[in-house]
C-alpha cells in the first residue's frame, strides 16, 4: 500500500532525513519510534504532502499504491488529503480555530470533499462524533475546541481523519498530550479502526510502550536515519542493537514489572 523507497528530505538544502525505506502492508500498523528529533514527524508530514518551512523531498520515491506522490498536483493533494490519506495531530484542538465551533468546523471540512447540503454535512458529522463513542455529540458539536478535554479534542480529531474510511492513518504523537487513562482509550479506539475498517496506521510516538501495545512492525530512527526494525517481538525480545536497548531500558517499571 505505502512504499518509501531511499527517501531523503532537506532543509535549506541539509539533509535532516537519509535513505529512509518503508514497505507497509494494507491494515497493518507501524510505529516509528526514537527521540525527539529523530525525524520521525519529518517522514510522516513528507508522505501527505505537508513539510514546513521549505523543507522538501530531495531523493528517492513515496509510492502509495503504485503512484509516486511526489508527482502530485496540489489539486491531487486536496483531493487525497482527508480521503485517502488522513492524519491525526498531536492535540487535534490545537489545530482547530479556536473561534469557530467544532460543527462548523467539521462542516467546512465535509463540504470540501462532498457537495451537500450543510444541514447533511452537520448530520455527518454529529454520526462520526457518536461512532467514536463521544457522549452527547450533539453538544460538542456546538462547543468550541477550548471547551473540550484533551481526550475528547482526540477523538473529534480521529472522527474527522475517519469520515471517509481512508486507507492509510498517519498519527502524530496522537496520545502524548493525554493522560494515561486517555491515552489507553485512545490506543483502543485507534485499533478497533484498523480491525473494523483495514485501516492501515503510521504512528509517530516515543512512547514504545504505546507502539509495544498496538503496532505489528517498529522502526527505530536516530539522527535521520533508521537505526533498528523489525517486528514487535523482534524489537522487544530479541534486537542486539544497543540504542534499541537503551530506549527499552528507558521506559518506566511500576513495581518491578517492565510493561513493554
Amino acid at each position: 500500500m505505502l512504499k518509501l523507497t531511499d527517501v531523503t528530505i532537506s532543509y535549506k538544502n541539509v539533509p535532516t532525513v537519509k535513505n529512509f525505506n518503508l514497505d507497509m502492508k494494507s491494515g497493518q500498523i507501524v510505529s516509528l519510534v526514537g527521540e525527539s528529533g529523530s525525524g520521525k514527524t519529518t517522514v510522516i508530514r513528507a508522505i501527505l504532502g505537508l513539510l514546513p518551512g521549505g523543507g522538501k523531498v530531495t531523493g528517492g520515491q513515496i509510492l502509495f499504491e503504485g503512484t509516486d506522490l511526489l508527482s502530485y498536483t496540489q489539486n491531487q493533494w486536496r483531493k487525497l488529503r482527508g480521503s485517502d490519506i488522513s492524519m491525526i495531530f498531536q492535540d487535534s484542538g490545537a489545530m482547530m480555530n479556536p473561534t469557530k465551533k467544532i460543527g462548523h468546523i467539521f462542516t467546512e471540512y465535509i463540504l470540501t470533499h462532498e457537495k451537500i447540503s450543510k444541514k447533511e454535512a452537520w448530520d455527518k458529522g454529529t454520526r462520526m462524533l457518536e461512532r467514536m463513542r463521544l457522549p452527547s455529540a450533539d453538544h460538542i458539536m456546538d462547543s468550541y475546541s477550548f471547551q473540550l478535554s484533551g481526550g475528547m479534542r482526540q477523538r473529534v480529531g480521529i472522527a474527522m481523519g475517519m469520515t471517509y474510511q481512508p486507507k492509510l492513518l498517519l498519527a502524530d504523537e496522537p496520545t502524548s498530550a493525554l493522560d494515561v487513562t486517555t491515552q489507553a482509550q485512545i490506543v483502543r479506539q485507534m485499533v478497533q479502526l484498523r480491525d473494523n475498517y483495514h485501516t492501515g496506521i503510521l504512528m509517530v510516538t516515543h512512547n514504545l510502550g504505546v507502539a509495544a501495545y498496538m503496532s505489528d512492525y517498529l522502526i527505530v530512527m536516530k539522527n535521520g536515519k533508521i537505526e533498528d526494525q523489525g517486528t514487535r517481538e523482534y524489537i522487544l525480545n530479541s534486537s542486539v542493537n544497543e540504542y534499541t536497548k537503551k530506549l527499552l531500558k528507558a521506559v518506566p517499571s511500576l513495581g518491578g514489572e517492565r510493561y513493554v
